[in-house]
C-alpha cells in the first residue's frame, strides 16, 4: 500500500512486513504474523525488531509530525499524557518488576510505559512514549546493560518526569496542542504542574479528591509555626469544599454527543491558591469540578491554569477530553498489538512501540480521508478491509498443513527442552 512504501523506503522491507502482520494478524507476535505475512519467517521479524539498528525515535518523531498535520493547530486540539501497563512473566523483559497495575487494580509483574496522545474532537491517536524504569532496574547495572538500556536513561525517572519530557518533545516537534490532560497521579505532583505553568502550557489536570487547596492566597510569613507569626490561611481538601456548595450552585453545562446520546454535566468552578512542601510561592489556579447527572457520586476534581475568561462549559469540555487517551489505548492494543509483543530488550521494545504508532497513524489517516463518507468508520472496519485487500499466505492449504506441521515441531521441541531441563535435577536426588 502506498503508505507503508512512504513510511519505510529506507529501511528493510521487513518493516513493511512487520506493519502488515500487525493490522493483519489475529495474535501480534512474531509467529504468528509469520503465518500471515508472505515472504518472511519468525526469524526475519524478530532479528528486525530486537537487532536491525534504525531509530525508533526518529520513526516515532516523524509520527508525531504526522498526526500533527491530521489533528494539530485546532483550539480543541489537546495533548493528552497517560500511562499504561504490560504484564509479562519473567525477569528480563527490560524494566519488567511487581509494580502498580492502575487499570486493574492490583499490584503484579509487568512494565509500564508513560504515553502522549494528540486529540481533537472524537479523534485520537498515540504519538510518543517512554518506558518507565523501576528503582530494581536502575540500581543493577548489569541488568540494564544485558537489556541494552542506553547509559543515559540507567537513572531514576518519576511517571511525571517522563511526561514532561513527552510534552517537551511533542513541542519540538512542532506539535501543535491548546491544552494539556492528566489523571490524577500527575495532577498530585506539583512539580511537574509548576513547570508545565512556567512553560506557558495550558493544562487541566485532574486530582486526587484529598487535594489541599487555599481559597485565600497564602502569605509564606503565615507558614511559619513561630510564636509572632500571622495566623496562616486554613487549607481544606477539594472534596470538602465541594460538599459544603450549596445543590443550585452546581451548573449543568452540554460537553459533547456520544454513542449513549448527549453527554451534559454539573459542574462548580473555584479560583484557589496552591502551596506546598518547598513552593516559594503560592500558586493561584482554578478548580474545575464536574459530575454525570446519572452518577452524582461519581465526581472528578481538575486543576487548571487557564485563563479565568474561560466559559464553565468550556472548562468542562477541557477536562472531560481526557476520556480519549483510554480509547487510544484500547485501539493500540485491540488493532495494532501494543500488548502483544515478543521482545525483551530495551531496542525491541522502542522499534516494537514505533511500529504500533505507525499503524495507529495509518488506521487515524484512513478514518479522517473517508469521515465525510463514512463518518461511523472504525479501526476495526479498516482491518476487516484490509484482510481482503492485503496479500496472506494462509490461504492456501498447502501453507496451512506446513504451518501446523511447524507449529508441532516447535512444541515438541519445547517438550524435549523441559525434558532435557529435568533429568539434570532427577539424577541430584538419587
Amino acid at each position: 500500500m502506498p503508505f507503508f512504501r512512504l513510511r519505510t523506503r529506507d529501511a528493510s522491507p521487513q518493516a513493511r512486513r512487520y506493519l502488515s502482520g500487525l493490522l493483519q494478524a489475529t495474535r501480534r507476535n512474531v509467529q504468528r504474523m509469520a503465518e500471515i505475512v508472505p515472504d518472511t519467517d519468525s526469524q526475519a521479524l524478530h532479528h528486525f525488531l530486537a537487532h536491525s539498528p534504525w531509530d525508533a525515535r526518529a520513526v516515532m518523531n516523524q509520527v508525531a509530525r504526522d498526526v500533527d498535520s491530521l489533528l494539530g493547530g485546532d483550539q480543541d486540539s489537546c495533548l493528552l499524557l497517560d500511562e499504561t501497563c504490560f504484564p509479562k512473566k519473567g525477569k528480563k523483559s527490560v524494566g519488567v518488576a511487581r509494580q502498580w497495575m492502575g487499570r486493574q487494580g492490583k499490584t503484579d509483574n509487568c512494565q509500564v510505559a508513560v504515553f502522549a496522545a494528540l486529540a481533537r474532537g472524537r479523534a485520537v491517536s498515540l504519538i510518543d512514549a517512554e518506558l518507565y524504569l523501576p528503582q530494581v532496574w536502575v540500581r543493577d547495572p548489569e541488568r540494564c546493560a544485558a537489556a541494552g538500556v542506553p547509559s543515559e536513561r540507567q537513572v531514576l525517572k518519576t511517571k511525571p518526569a517522563l511526561a514532561l519530557e513527552l510534552v517537551q518533545r511533542a513541542r519540538r516537534n512542532g506539535v501543535r496542542f491548546s491544552w494539556i490532560a492528566a489523571d490524577g497521579g500527575y495532577g498530585q505532583n506539583r512539580a511537574l504542574l509548576r513547570a508545565l505553568d512556567d512553560a506557558g502550557e495550558i493544562f487541566v489536570i485532574d486530582v486526587h479528591r484529598d487535594q489541599r487547596i487555599f481559597l485565600e492566597e497564602p502569605s509564606l510569613a503565615g507558614q511559619d509555626t513561630a510564636e509572632g507569626s500571622t495566623t496562616p490561611a486554613t487549607p481544606l481538601e477539594v472534596e470538602q469544599w465541594v460538599a459544603q456548595q450549596p445543590a443550585q450552585a452546581w451548573q449543568e453545562v452540554w460537553v459533547r454527543h456520544s454513542s449513549q446520546g448527549e453527554l451534559r454535566v454539573e459542574t462548580l468552578q473555584c479560583p484557589v491558591w496552591l502551596l506546598e512542601g518547598k513552593d516559594t510561592e503560592a500558586r493561584s489556579w482554578q478548580l474545575v469540578v464536574t459530575r454525570e447527572k446519572a452518577d452524582p457520586k461519581a465526581v472528578k476534581y481538575s486543576l487548571s491554569n487557564a485563563p479565568s475568561s474561560l466559559s464553565l462549559s468550556r472548562l468542562a469540555y477541557m477536562q472531560r477530553q481526557r476520556y480519549w487517551v483510554e480509547r487510544a489505548f484500547q485501539e493500540a492494543k485491540n488493532e495494532a498489538g501494543m500488548d502483544e509483543y515478543q521482545a525483551r530488550s530495551w531496542q525491541a521494545w522502542y522499534h516494537h512501540l514505533a511500529l504500533v504508532m505507525m499503524a495507529l497513524l495509518f488506521l487515524l489517516r484512513e478514518r479522517q480521508l473517508q469521515k465525510e463518507a463514512l463518518p461511523l468508520l472504525s479501526a476495526g472496519d479498516i482491518k476487516v478491509l484490509l484482510a481482503r485487500v492485503l496479500p496472506r499466505r494462509d490461504q492456501d492449504p498447502e501453507e496451512i498443513i506446513r504451518q501446523i506441521q511447524l507449529r508441532h515441531q516447535q512444541r515438541q521441541s519445547a517438550i524435549d527442552s523441559a525434558y532435557r531441563r529435568q533429568r539434570p535435577r532427577e539424577n541430584l536426588t538419587k
